[in-house]
């Protein structure tokens, strides 16, 4: 089975001042800031429409400010301007590698996520289920698909490979493959509890997980603000990074008897990843994930990158009618924010899991062959680097000659655990998409 995958780009690590568990801390008691936020007046090209209001106040995590109503920002000398074509009802866009929130609108504004959701759910399940296992369907775990369903096309009685699977998750944003993949993790009700715990983990506090597929469910909210803190972490997981930045492969089909299985193309549905409907590709941009229901509206988070800065973006629910306003809004911002990078006085922080603040769950350093990564220094993140520039050069000399089939632009991402969840070191961001075969 062929794929477009992206091959991993590695840089010399930056050093970054560290950080330490009073990150935590000081997270949760953040003053209140004394300089009045500056306020932009969202787009609506729907005066006649009443527009739901946020909340007086929401969540606090991440700082106080991030819990006020309206558009948070704080500009420096030489700070461009909020873009004005911006009608999300909430929207957050932050600096992967410090955490730092650079700009916000109700981000903590408890909404519908559509399918964002399900990196919460690939972040959660994709660790626990190995690639090469093949796994032959039953028609109950089709059971219960809500009307309507985005799918990938998996059908009953015939065998798929997990990977086959998060392809169609990240790329078709399959419903279907998300309740095989949750029967496969010990059913539907574990999975949501599963997925629970970890937003939890995360101090994703605002989400509230109901249907792991992002399905309009009562009940079923999340926030940018959560959005974007399990798009952190799951940007840290290989798998993950390349799943969410395939631009388009090859889905098994149906199997008649007696002819070779069936085959079918796939493409992603992120339109800043890979252009379609008008929309341009954004430079840099690597993943993640959109969605789109009757009650949440258009929602999308992404990450992208230009020069050494990686920034991430979410937008929920635009109000504006021009068409892939999500994919556009969300394009704006990112322009701003490494416009503003540097000019201006974050308005917030993306916490650290709790975890986090007492060393315990401490991730396995990158090749490093199961060790903590805790504690493991300037040596463990040489030792990092080493690794990656072997991994590159290989993929370099394996993937020579082939056509580059999609420019997604970019170098590094931040890898947010240098010692438990701190930030001086960084993993590949896809840097270019080829074609290549995938096993």
């Amino acid at each position: 089975m062929s794929t477009t995958t992206p091959v991993p780009c590695t840089f010399s690590f930056v050093s970054v001042v560290k950080k330490t568990a009073l990150t935590v801390l000081s997270a949760a008691l953040l003053p209140a800031l004394t300089a009045l936020p500056a306020h932009a007046a969202p787009t609506d090209d729907k005066p006649g429409k009443r527009q739901p209001q946020p909340p007086p106040m929401m969540s606090t995590v991440g700082g106080a400010q991030l819990g006020l109503p309206g558009t948070q920002v704080k500009l420096g000398r030489g700070a461009p301007v909020l873009p004005k074509e911006l009608s999300g009802r909430s929207w957050i866009v932050a600096d992967a590698e410090s955490g730092d929130v650079l700009a916000s609108h109700n981000s903590h504004w408890r909404l519908p996520p559509a399918s964002t959701l399900k990196m919460l759910f690939a972040d959660t399940v994709l660790p626990r289920l190995s690639k090469s296992q093949v796994y032959k369907v039953k028609d109950t775990d089709l059971a219960g698909i809500g009307e309507g369903s985005s799918l990938v096309g998996i059908k009953e009685d015939h065998t798929y490979s997990v990977h086959d699977m998060w392809l169609g998750v990240f790329l078709r944003s399959g419903n279907d493959a998300v309740h095989v993949l949750s029967e496969m993790n010990g059913g539907w009700d574990k999975t949501v509890v599963d997925m629970q715990t970890h937003a939890d983990e995360l101090q994703a506090l605002d989400t509230t997980v109901v249907s792991p597929d992002g399905y309009d469910a009562k009940g079923q909210v999340s926030s940018a603000y959560d959005l974007t803190l399990i798009a952190r972490s799951g940007m840290q997981k290989k798998d993950f990074r390349e799943y969410c930045s395939t631009a388009s492969a090859t889905f098994p089909g149906e199997k008649k008897k007696g002819k070779k299985r069936e085959s079918f193309q796939i493409q992603n549905t992120n339109r800043l990843l890979t252009g379609a409907w008008g929309v341009e590709p954004y430079k840099g941009m690597a993943g993640v994930k959109n969605g789109n229901t009757t009650h949440a509206g258009a929602t999308f988070t992404g990450v992208a990158q230009r020069g050494d800065k990686v920034l991430l973006v979410t937008v929920m629910n635009p109000s504006a009618s021009e068409g892939s306003a999500v994919y556009k809004e969300a394009a704006r911002l990112l322009d701003w924010g490494f416009e503003a990078a540097g000019k201006v006085t974050p308005v917030g922080e993306l916490v650290p899991p709790k975890s986090a603040a007492t060393g315990g769950g401490a991730p396995t350093a990158p090749g490093g062959g199961g060790k903590s990564a805790k504690g493991g220094g300037a040596s463990d993140s040489a030792a990092a680097a080493d690794d990656a520039r072997t991994r590159l050069a290989a993929s370099d000399d394996a993937a020579s000659g082939v056509g580059t089939a999609l420019a997604v632009a970019g170098g590094v991402l931040v890898v947010l655990a240098a010692g438990v969840f701190l930030v001086n070191r960084r993993w590949p961001l896809p840097a270019l998409t080829r074609r290549r075969p995938r096993p």
